[in-house]
């Protein structure tokens, strides 16, 4: 191990392989974008893990505090092999950013594509003392603009994440079991979903919380019914919003995650989904805003084309209003993806 302090050399990138089974997809057989988002997080905990761990001092667990927003570029497919590799990328005192990137792999073909890239930010936690934060070994850049551009994107998440959880107060009652035959469809209580999880020892970290690969991917569930009751026909994880995860879940928690409509477009459907948890044992107290993140969903025939999304009927103010923020944020990411495209075209 480095003397603390030191700043080392970047760890290694690793890579984590795995064939992808009937249970990680959806009945037309494309893997559901939580299971791909719970292998990107457990690879970045494992890399960071390992440079937390890297010099002398208290022994610690890195956990997850944000995901970046993630692009899901292709279709992956039962049988094909997800190979996700990660590596640091920067460090501030008491964070650790991760970015990775998912190819798919066809084994009988050779043919190989890039499905996901992803950031994600980590904090390491004490082993001893689960609510002491540890500092991170800073590690060395080939050169300072890395280490610019690096503070740059720890800045902007930092803002984000506190004007996330400025606006993290809002409601959704969980619905089990609710009479969608009173209610209109395509409007926003028809598609209106929950689902309910008691935490148990395998869903766990080494400290008893959550793993944030279990709560994405229990997320995207979630978005995924809400998604496929308002178009009743395949459906596919096209984007995640940034992901914030505001709070720790402890083993025993009941957790509820709750999905709605909230925008859609001509191909394209936004929904929003919450993590609320209800702490039983050990520690009871009220429950809690964990997570929330906004999930974007594509409609597609049976020979995997793109379809029409049905219009969201927005019957109240709030609903009206949630659906304009929806739009605003879709035509922000829309002009910044053809931004790209003309940079692109340009070099």
């Amino acid at each position: 191990m480095s003397e603390p302090g030191a700043a080392g050399p970047s760890p290694a990138a690793i890579q984590v392989s795995r064939i992808m089974r009937p249970d990680d997809a959806n009945i037309a057989g494309n893997v559901h974008g939580g299971t791909i988002l719970k292998m990107i997080e457990e690879a970045g905990a494992i890399i960071s893990t390992r440079h937390c761990n890297s010099q002398a001092g208290e022994p610690c667990v890195a956990a997850l505090a944000r995901v970046e927003r993630t692009d899901f570029l292709s279709p992956m497919c039962i049988g094909e092999v997800a190979n996700v590799s990660a590596e640091i990328t920067y460090t501030s005192r008491h964070s650790v950013e991760v970015q990775v990137n998912v190819m798919s792999e066809n084994i009988l073909t050779g043919a190989k594509k890039v499905t996901n890239k992803a950031t994600l930010w980590y904090v390491p936690l004490s082993l001893k003392n689960v609510n002491k934060v540890l500092e991170v070994p800073p590690i060395q850049y080939a050169r300072k603009e890395q280490e610019d551009e690096g503070k740059k994107r720890y800045e902007e998440q930092k803002l984000d994440r506190l004007e996330t959880k400025q606006r993290n107060g809002d409601v959704i009652l969980p619905v089990i079991n609710p009479d969608r035959q009173t209610k209109e469809p395509h409007t926003v209580g028809y598609s209106q979903s929950s689902l309910i999880h008691l935490v148990g020892p395998s869903d766990c970290t080494l400290l008893g919380f959550v793993h944030g690969g279990v709560t994405m991917k229990l997320m995207d569930e979630v978005a995924g019914i809400v998604a496929a009751r308002h178009c009743k026909t395949n459906i596919v994880t096209a984007s995640v919003d940034a992901i914030n995860f505001h709070e720790k879940i402890k083993k025993g928690c009941v957790i509820t995650v709750s999905g709605r409509m909230t925008f859609t477009s001509n191909k394209s459907m936004e929904i929003e989904v919450f993590v609320d948890a209800d702490p039983f044992v050990d520690e009871p107290r009220e429950r809690y805003r964990a997570v929330s993140a906004f999930f974007t969903y594509v409609s597609l025939s049976k020979e995997g084309k793109p379809l029409p999304v049905p219009q969201l009927l927005t019957e109240t103010e709030d609903e009206k209003r949630r659906f304009e923020e929806g739009k605003g944020r879709y035509l922000q990411t829309k002009a910044k993806r053809q931004a790209q495209m003309q940079q692109a075209a340009q070099q």
